[in-house]
C-alpha cells in the first residue's frame, strides 16, 4: 500500500485515466487532504475504518460497506481517521454508465472489490483488462448514504468557536462563554451563527455532533461511549438527537456500518 504522502501528492494533481487505476493506501495517523479535483470519475471507497468527505452537498461518512462516488470535476475534501485503509479507484469516462449522477452512496458487492483489486494488481491481456473494466461499472450499484450540511461562520471570532466546538464536540459552554473568550456579546455570536450558517448555534453544535458521532460509529465504538464523547450524559438524548437529524437511530446506523 502506499503512504499517505504518496496521496497526498496523488490529490495535488490532475489524474490521467485510460481505463481503471485503484491505489490502495494505510493511514497509519488521521490524516487530511484540503479541497482538490480530478478528470476522471473517482470511487472512494474502504476496506477498514472510516472516511469523511466534505464536497458542495455537505459532509458524507463513508463506512468500509459503501463507496463514495465522485464526479469528475467534482471539488471535495478528505478526511481519514487512524488505522483507516482505503481506496482510490479512478474511470475514465465511456467506460459505461455510472453507478448514478452526482456524488453520492454507491454498494460495491464483493465480486466488484474483488475484480478491483485484480485490476490492480495482476498483469492481463488487453482485451480481457477492457472486458474486466467495463463490467466494474455495471457491478456498482446507488446505496444510501448519510451526510450532513455544516456551513462555518465566515466571521473570524465565530468561526473560532465553530473550530473549537469541531475539535471537542463535548464541549458544553454556552454562547455566552464563548463569548467572553473571543471578545463578542452572546446576541451578535447568534447573529453570526444564524447569518452564516442558517443555524442557531444550539442546532449548529448538535450537527458539528452528529458529523463527530457518524464518524466514530463508523468507526465501530458503541454507542454509549460515543453518545459521550460528543456530549450526551444520557444515551437516550443522544439517541433523540440523532434520529432527528439524521432520519434513524445511532444503533441502526452502526448495524449497517458493520
Amino acid at each position: 500500500m502506499e503512504s499517505a504522502r504518496e496521496l497526498s501528492d496523488a490529490l495535488d494533481v490532475p489524474v490521467g485515466v485510460t481505463g481503471i487505476s485503484t491505489s490502495p493506501f494505510a493511514i497509519s495517523a488521521a490524516e487530511e487532504w484540503d479541497w482538490h479535483r480530478h478528470d476522471a470519475d473517482e470511487l472512494l471507497w474502504s476496506a477498514r475504518g472510516s472516511l469523511v468527505v466534505e464536497t458542495a452537498v455537505g459532509f458524507h461518512a463513508v463506512p468500509w460497506t459503501v463507496g463514495l462516488w465522485i464526479p469528475a470535476g467534482e471539488p471535495h475534501r478528505v478526511t481519514a481517521s487512524k488505522g483507516t485503509e482505503f481506496s482510490c479507484t479512478f474511470l475514465a469516462p465511456g467506460i459505461a454508465s455510472p453507478p448514478r449522477e452526482g456524488v453520492g452512496g454507491v454498494g460495491i458487492p464483493m465480486a466488484a472489490r474483488a475484480l478491483l483489486d485484480e485490476l490492480a494488481t495482476q498483469d492481463m491481456a488487453h482485451e480481457t483488462r477492457r472486458l474486466a473494466e467495463q463490467l466494474v461499472p455495471r457491478l456498482l450499484h446507488r446505496a444510501e448514504l448519510l451526510h450532513l450540511t455544516l456551513t462555518l461562520p465566515d466571521d473570524d471570532r465565530a468561526r473560532r468557536i465553530a473550530e473549537a466546538v469541531q475539535q471537542d464536540p463535548a464541549d458544553a459552554r454556552t454562547l455566552q462563554e464563548w463569548g467572553a473568550l473571543v471578545g463578542a456579546s452572546e446576541r451578535h455570536l447568534a447573529r453570526l451563527f444564524r447569518r452564516d450558517s442558517g443555524l442557531s448555534f444550539a442546532e449548529w453544535r448538535t450537527r458539528a455532533r452528529m458529523l463527530a458521532a457518524i464518524v466514530m460509529l463508523a468507526e465501530g465504538l458503541p454507542v454509549a461511549m460515543v453518545g459521550r464523547r460528543v456530549g450526551y450524559a444520557r444515551s437516550s438524548a443522544f439517541v433523540q438527537a440523532f434520529r432527528r437529524e439524521l432520519g434513524t437511530t445511532p444503533g441502526a446506523f452502526a448495524v449497517s456500518a458493520l
